[in-house]
């Protein structure tokens, strides 16, 4: 694999300087009241990296805004949860797994996470917001070492794909129908969106119970300025070699902005063409302006209206009644 590139989150983190004034909170992220996290193993987490120090929760000031407005951010998740948030509309029976972006260093948990579980439990969608482990959880630049890694097996596929058993062993409980189970993920958590796609025929960690004996393969998946599935410097535009593609693939909508500066837009191309090539139903947009790490936050640049493409492609699949 070539070396990865820094999301524009990661890249804040370490551009400004230190004295920027962020309101750091050293503990554990939580959500908003009413909601309980739900611990994705129930022992250690298999592959577990020694902590490289506690979870910390951060919010952003002024001089780190997102379309005017501050973001959260999670550091040094080391004990993966998902918090599941029911629809506040007439339930559908689907959901939705999400997986903030941050380039498999940091959980952008409000701009890429609870913002879009509002969006999707106002559409009567069930929102499942995953807290995968970071950092070291994917293929990516780690600043701790200043090296690319790409770890086999990847902690944050461990992390997906026993959720997607929790899921599906617990949908009648969540008022879940098991075969409208999606994901939707943002950056590096459009990568983690591609892997769940394509390795889900097998478990990348050891069975534990009745949930790893249920299928991990998502019904839909959407991804949103995805990286990491390009090889750079090759021509033509060659898709990860990682990833495995077949015609079993899962329908999915991909969208991205042609002055997006982190992930290239050969991201989302190279994911179409194989996409293509294994005749699975696909959609792609592609816009001009946008740059990268918008979430759903409404901007100038019409890329932030995605939501509605994703809802009318939704219905187009039958995930959601017309």
């Amino acid at each position: 694999m070539t070396p990865f590139t820094l999301t524009p989150l990661v890249a804040l983190m370490l551009l400004v300087a230190p004295v920027a004034a962020r309101a750091q909170q050293a503990s554990p992220w939580q959500p908003s009241p009413g909601h309980v996290q739900v611990p994705v193993w129930p022992g250690t987490p298999p592959n577990l990296r020694p902590p490289a120090g506690p979870e910390t929760v951060t919010r952003t000031k002024s001089n780190e805004l997102v379309a005017g407005q501050p973001w959260t951010y999670i550091e040094n998740v080391t004990r993966p949860t998902f918090t599941v948030y029911a629809p506040t509309t007439k339930n559908t029976g689907a959901a939705v797994m999400v997986f903030p972006g941050g380039g498999y260093q940091i959980l952008a948990i409000d701009l890429e996470g609870t913002e879009i579980c509002d969006w999707l439990t106002s559409n009567g969608i069930t929102c499942v917001l995953l807290k995968y482990r970071v950092p070291f959880g994917g293929p990516s630049w780690q600043r701790s070492c200043d090296c690319s890694i790409n770890p086999k097996p990847q902690p944050a596929l461990q992390d997906a794909q026993r959720t997607m058993g929790l899921l599906r062993l617990h949908a009648r409980e969540w008022n879940i129908a098991p075969d409208k189970i999606g994901v939707l993920g943002f950056s590096a958590g459009g990568h983690l969106v591609a892997a769940m796609s394509n390795a889900y025929r097998r478990r990348a960690y050891a069975p534990i119970d009745s949930a790893d004996r249920l299928s991990a393969r998502p019904d839909f998946a959407v991804g949103i300025y995805p990286g990491h599935l390009w090889v750079r410097g090759r021509s033509p535009i060659t898709f990860n070699p990682d990833l495995h593609v077949t015609r079993d693939t899962p329908p999915t909508f991909l969208l991205q902005a042609q002055t997006d500066s982190i992930d290239d837009v050969n991201q989302s191309l190279a994911y179409y063409a194989a996409l293509r090539a294994a005749g699975v139903p696909t959609e792609l947009h592609l816009y001009y302006n946008g740059g990268h790490a918008f979430g759903l936050r409404r901007t100038k640049d019409p890329i932030t209206e995605w939501p509605r493409l994703v809802e009318r492609w939704l219905r187009t699949i039958g995930v959601i009644s017309l």
